[in-house]
């Protein structure tokens, strides 16, 4: 008597839908939500409805394209990792040789 088993071999990727990588899909979720919230506004406001499905549909081509290229560009997480680049200095300056030079055992605590 033998058993299958079925190995997920997925495990350790990101997710992707349609080529939208790991975060990508929540950038582009949030900015659908907001479209949707821009188009109940400027139809609340008595724009014109074709106008608003155009200017909606226009904001969403752009979006769909921003944050795939986003997703291309920077892959899974390369976006955060360029960010966080930004924030490690370029130089540490230091005025004492304190810091080189070594910790004699009766300087430790």
């Amino acid at each position: 008597m033998s058993s299958v088993y079925r190995i997920n071999k997925g495990v350790n990727k990101p997710v992707e839908f349609k080529g939208f990588k790991a975060q990508y899909i929540w950038y582009l979720g949030a900015g659908l939500v907001l479209l949707l919230m821009g188009f109940a506004v400027l139809y609340i406001c008595g724009v014109n409805p074709a106008l608003c499905l155009g200017i909606i549909l226009l904001s969403g081509a752009g979006l769909f394209i921003y944050v795939g290229r986003m997703s291309r560009t920077y892959g899974a997480y390369g976006w955060m990792k360029k960010i966080a680049r930004k924030r490690v200095p370029k130089v540490i300056k230091s005025t004492s040789r304190r810091y080189f030079l070594p910790i004699s055992p009766s300087q430790k605590n």
